[in-house]
């Protein structure tokens, strides 16, 4: 009998390839989605979709019981939202409400893995040093502040065994975010950045996490990890590889600070005009514009026996292919 997984945030772009990396070694799939998910890009994997009651501790107990997973790899959150409150709540509480849903006398849970972000962790503020496990946590940005929220809360629950796994941007086929610089580069030729400072980038292709989770399932550790391709860039390589691998050229441009800070804090207005979340906020500002996102992985590399498959021009190669195949540039 295969041993089952349950997937939280399945429909999402880090979703659809945990979903395949998990198929792959040949476990029985459960992918948790909302009920107004679009799911036509997985209806034709083989797994089980379910509905999962965040909210209700009791009831998601229950549902929990039923299923009797052997993992859990809970990658379901926001990355965008009106106040830290609707953060914490979504990224943090759900994380906790899960975790202890899945905690019960007779339970076969063997691993619950917590996809979380280096943004928990927060850049470093010079370009000299790394990230690592031992960094003072100082996330700058309310998304970054629940998912060390979460990673805390996740901590007091008793009898779970767990892996916190803390990717650095992630991209790759189906991503949504990087994608928009992508397009900025290959459908309007321009190449814009903020402001003119250095800075230390750190990527990871989105195979490599799914990667690395899997491997977590079978970590004997309560450990957490950061995840990059083990490289650093500077803020144009990611630019010049993306026209390097399209054929492009491009007008490279630097937008003023105060200017970009104006725009940001306009769209803060309308949103909470509109009752929906910004995009692009004033504090998203400090996490876009941070000098050291650049990370260590020797212990994931030690502990999880994770070596990255992909460095950024390897990855950009497949993931501007997908893009391209699927008219999305």
């Amino acid at each position: 009998m295969r041993e089952r997984v349950l997937i939280t945030g399945a429909s999402g772009f880090a979703g659809y390839h945990l979903i395949e990396e998990a198929l792959h070694n040949n476990l029985e799939v459960y992918a948790a989605i909302r009920k107004n998910s679009k799911v036509e890009h997985l209806k034709q994997l083989n797994i089980t979709f379910i509905t999962l009651d965040y909210k209700n501790p009791a009831e998601l107990k229950d549902q929990l019981i039923d299923l009797n997973p052997d993992y859990i790899i809970h990658a379901a959150g926001i990355v965008s939202a009106r106040s830290q409150a609707e953060y914490n709540y979504v990224n943090a509480t759900h994380t906790r409400n899960l975790a202890s849903a899945a905690v019960w006398e007779g339970s076969k849970l063997k691993k619950f893995v917590l996809i979380s972000s280096l943004a928990a962790i927060g850049p470093l503020e010079t370009l000299t040093g790394l990230i690592n496990e031992n960094t003072r946590p100082h996330p700058v940005t309310a998304y970054g502040r629940s998912k060390l929220l979460a990673e805390e809360q996740l901590r007091t629950v008793e009898n779970l065994n767990y892996t916190i796994l803390r990717p650095t941007a992630i991209y790759g086929p189906r991503d949504t975010g990087i994608f928009i610089f992508f397009k900025q580069l290959a459908k309007n030729g321009i190449e814009p950045y903020i402001g003119d400072a250095q800075q230390k980038l750190s990527f990871i292709y989105v195979k490599d996490v799914a990667k690395a989770a899997i491997k977590a399932l079978h970590s004997t550790n309560n450990e957490a990890y950061n995840l990059s391709d083990g490289n650093f860039y500077s803020r144009y390589e990611l630019g010049d590889l993306t026209k390097e691998i399209l054929g492009l050229k491009t007008i490279k441009f630097h937008l003023p600070v105060i200017f970009v800070k104006i725009i940001a804090s306009v769209a803060e207005k309308v949103s909470s005009l509109s009752n929906k979340a910004a995009v692009l906020n004033t504090e998203k500002l400090n996490e876009l514009m941070a000098v050291n996102w650049s990370c260590d992985i020797e212990k994931a590399k030690a502990e999880l026996g994770f070596y990255p498959s992909y460095n950024l021009k390897a990855g950009l190669t497949e993931t501007l292919k997908w893009y391209k195949a699927n008219k999305w540039l």
